[in-house]
């Protein structure tokens, strides 16, 4: 599952949008918003519209919660060992 920050940033103040008004901002289905919030992975083309809309890196937005935790991980690993 890739997580991501699409409804945190939707819903902010600086962009306050409803699934509907990003998905016509985006080009695509109200639906494919809803699937994309509970962590679908986008196509590569939609990633580049996503991040340039929120004018974000990619990474900034899309994550995937596992690396994350492995990665804390591994630098709890690396500062006490």
């Amino acid at each position: 599952m890739l997580k991501n920050k699409i409804k945190y940033l939707r819903r902010s103040e600086k962009f306050d949008l409803t699934q509907e008004q990003l998905a016509a901002k985006l080009g695509v289905s109200r639906q494919t918003i809803n699937e994309l919030e509970k962590g679908r992975a986008p196509s590569a083309e939609l990633l580049l519209k996503i991040s340039s809309f929120f004018n974000m890196d990619p990474r900034d937005i899309f994550f995937v919660e596992c690396v994350v935790s492995n990665l804390q991980s591994d630098s709890d690993k690396v500062s006490t060992g």
